[in-house]
């Protein structure tokens, strides 16, 4: 059980795919121009994994090494496409308009394959399931984060709801690309100041 423990405090801090391994870079700055769209594709990219991850693990005796990369691929996009239908029936207007061409992406996404080659097809099923868990929540953190920095410094709100009031006026440009630079090097910057400090 703690090497299961291990395994999402590892994903979630000590190898977080955002702030740490620097991954996943073009959905990190595209969607978190809000920290429901941040939120969402964060779950999105988790459930994902998770299943990819599982799947991959589970078959990982049966995939000839010379085509694994073609059939990881292969699995991964039919999670994807799951979760691409999942989000246009029941969030259509809230999450899927929103986050459009990224969830499709998520197939190409650095993590999820990187996961599997680099865990899931060398672990038992169960150990690679909590891999992608710690993984994909430390990815949902970092999204949610920028997401929640971005939205409250360029719209003044929180989650949607408006904070600021309307006699203050958002720097508009943080929920542009520059922001999305900016406020994500400064949250680099800050998370792994804190982990260097831990770490001495």
């Amino acid at each position: 059980m703690s090497k299961l423990i291990d395994g999402l405090k590892r994903g979630i801090i000590e190898e977080n795919p955002t702030f740490v391994q620097v991954l996943g870079m073009c959905p990190t700055l595209a969607t978190t121009t809000s920290a429901i769209n941040g939120l969402g594709m964060g779950l999105s990219v988790t459930a994902v994994l998770m299943c990819s991850n599982l799947a991959i693990s589970a078959l990982r005796n049966v995939i000839p090494s010379k085509i694994r990369i073609p059939a990881y691929i292969v699995l991964i996009a039919t999670f994807v496409t799951v979760v691409d239908l999942l989000l246009q029936a029941f969030f259509y207007d809230t999450l899927y308009k929103a986050l459009g061409l990224f969830i499709p992406l998520i197939v190409v996404n650095c993590i999820i394959l990187g996961r599997a080659e680099a865990y899931a097809s060398k672990n038992d099923p169960v150990s690679s399931l909590f891999d992608g868990l710690g993984n994909g929540l430390g990815f949902t953190m970092a999204l949610t984060i920028l997401g929640v920095i971005r939205e409250f410094l360029g719209a003044g709100s929180f989650f949607g709801i408006q904070i600021l009031p309307a006699a203050i006026t958002p720097a508009a440009i943080m929920i542009m690309a520059p922001g999305g630079f900016i406020v994500l090097g400064i949250v680099l910057a800050t998370f792994n100041h804190i982990r260097s400090r831990k770490e001495k």
